[in-house]
């Protein structure tokens, strides 16, 4: 369990950093948004730490910087970000469901949900289709 907490730590702190650039590329519109997202993270990340700490479990360190999956220098480009590092936190905390119980579970899927909500917002927002996935978190 302690593995797929760590994963959804690490992508919890990639979604902290990419939201960083995200908010710089989107008009203030869509600020709020972002904001609140990152805050979203932030907290998740918190309670993560604390959980691990709880567990015993050690992590890697946060890197210092992230390499992005594409180059982001306008409005459409954090906007394509903002999905793909949803899409991603989503990915992390379904495979932490299986293996987690009681108030660990109900966290992972509450933050699998939050994520999928946040990816069909930001797909909303951009304007692209399908606005859902059928199975959010699913690698595909």
């Amino acid at each position: 369990m302690s593995e797929q907490l760590a994963a959804a730590l690490a992508a919890e702190e990639a979604a902290i950093y990419a939201y960083g650039l995200i908010g710089v590329n989107v008009p203030a519109a869509d600020r709020t948004e972002a904001r609140a997202a990152e805050a979203a993270h932030r907290a998740r990340r918190d309670v993560l730490v604390t959980r691990l700490d709880q567990l015993k479990a050690s992590t890697a360190p946060a890197p210092a910087g992230y390499e992005l999956p594409f180059e982001v220098t306008d409005r459409a480009g954090a906007l394509k970000l903002a999905v793909h590092v949803e899409d991603g936190v989503a990915q992390a905390w379904r495979a932490a469901l299986p293996v987690t119980a009681d108030a660990d579970r109900a966290t992972a899927l509450s933050a699998l949900t939050d994520a999928a909500v946040r990816a069909t917002r930001w797909r909303r927002t951009a304007g692209t289709t399908p606005l859902t996935l059928p199975f959010p978190g699913r690698a595909s």
